[in-house]
């Protein structure tokens, strides 16, 4: 089976929505041995992709009739959420993990991972992102309820934004109303990295747009993915009507 650095879901729908998902696993390409040299229990952690996230995009764009994208390289390759010039671009320690196979990697092993893997990505987000001239971007993320000593972490989901607060404002007031969320807002990181995936294909093209981040111990089976997936969508689909009215 030949390697590509993406999927689409839901290539041929027409919807508006546009679901994307840059962590969504934690492959390592054939190209690179199929392995960082890192053992298997921290290539299944936080620090290689986002857990659950995968199945709560597709959940998501199947509820919303959207389509999707995901990315099939781990973050630790070469992260596609970062700008190209962004020093955490292509990691050599992770919270408290060293990544063998990174730490000699050097500005030439970079520009191959560029092109073999992150550009292919982001031409593919900025093609199907281009079909409608009213896209909607919603990128989907995880996090960990503690990083190693740190607090904890007690949101059940966060909304990031950056200057363009158009959905999420209306979007985390719906999650707030949600008896039972403790909702962050540029929760548990700010919202806004210049030349990460949102800057470049919604805030540099004046899309609307917002950043989910679940907490991941919520969506680790497949049951709760597509639960929250089905719960956002109505959410994200009343926010959007009422930042249009």
């Amino acid at each position: 089976m030949t390697y590509v650095p993406f999927f689409v879901h839901g290539e041929n729908r027409s919807s508006r929505w546009l679901i994307t998902c840059d962590h969504a696993t934690n492959t390592v390409p054939p190209d690179l041995g199929g392995t960082l040299g890192l053992p298997e229990a921290d290539m299944a952690r936080h620090i290689a992709f986002d857990p659950g996230a995968a199945g709560v995009t597709r959940a998501l764009a199947d509820a919303l009739g959207g389509t999707a994208i995901l990315s099939n390289f781990s973050r630790l390759v070469i992260d596609p959420n970062r700008g190209e010039d962004d020093p955490t671009l292509l990691m050599r320690l992770y919270d408290g993990s060293v990544i063998p196979s990174n730490r000699n990697a050097d500005s030439a092993e970079k520009a191959r991972r560029l092109d073999a893997y992150y550009r292919p990505y982001h031409d593919a987000l900025s093609a199907l992102a281009a079909r409608r001239n009213d896209t909607v971007i919603v990128a989907v993320h995880s996090y960990t309820r503690q990083l190693k000593s740190r607090p904890s972490r007690p949101w059940h989901v966060g909304i990031l934004h950056a200057y363009d607060r158009r959905l999420s404002d209306p979007l985390i007031a719906a999650l707030e109303a949600e008896p039972d969320l403790v909702v962050g807002r540029n929760e548990p990181y700010p919202g806004h990295l210049p030349g990460d995936a949102i800057d470049r294909h919604a805030l540099h093209h004046g899309r609307l747009n917002t950043l989910i981040e679940l907490r991941n111990d919520l969506i680790a089976t497949e049951a709760t993915q597509t639960a929250w997936g089905e719960r956002l969508a109505p959410l994200l689909q009343a926010a959007l009507a009422q930042m249009t009215d």
